[in-house]
């Protein structure tokens, strides 16, 4: 298992030994950018991590959000991209057709980019009716790393966020995880 951290504008910094990978949110709707994007890039990259891009989806406008998140997330090859399915902070959620739509439409624009789905357990097991994840799920469960309660396979399980979000890949060296990543 490789591990990571994800992280937004709530985190100042992060450090970027023993971590192998890093998931820095890029953009939300149709109008916010992480204001920290281009600094956590650089660290991340610096440190050599495989690097990924996530959106925070809102319900609507779904393929003017997935052009509004590959206008602003970074591209370089080998580099990973996700959607975040969750409720938003009006207490709203995408449904599950836009949720689809938004990871096809970003696999479509951005076809050589592994495209990954993020929700949690409650989301995953209550709101999906679907089960698709585009090119992998990274799951929310804060268990034991790597053990997290679905039946489904994943690609990357978020175990905690004490004192950040950290996650686990079911990858065997970051080399393995860039290969598989640079394969959209």
């Amino acid at each position: 298992m490789l591990h990571g951290v994800d992280v937004s504008a709530y985190q100042s910094s992060f450090d970027g030994d023993g971590v192998d990978f890093v998931l820095i949110k890029a953009t939300e709707g149709r109008s916010y950018v992480n204001p920290r994007l281009s600094e956590q890039t650089k660290r991340a990259r610096d440190a050599e991590c495989v690097v990924g891009f996530y959106h925070f989806l809102w319900p609507g406008n779904i393929t003017e959000q997935a052009e509004y998140f590959l206008s602003k997330a970074p591209e370089k090859e080998g580099e990973l991209l996700a959607v975040d399915w969750e409720e938003n902070g009006e207490g709203t959620r995408a449904s599950n057709a836009e949720k689809d739509s938004f990871i096809r439409t970003v696999k479509r624009l951005r076809p050589g980019h592994r495209v990954l789905l993020y929700c949690n357990r409650y989301f995953w097991l209550n709101h999906d009716t679907t089960s698709y994840a585009g090119d992998g799920l990274w799951i929310a469960d804060y268990v034991t790393p790597g053990e997290p309660r679905i039946k489904a396979s994943w690609r990357i399980h978020q175990y905690t966020d004490q004192p950040l979000d950290k996650d686990v890949a079911d990858f065997s060296s970051r080399e393995a995880m860039r290969v598989w990543a640079s394969r959209g």
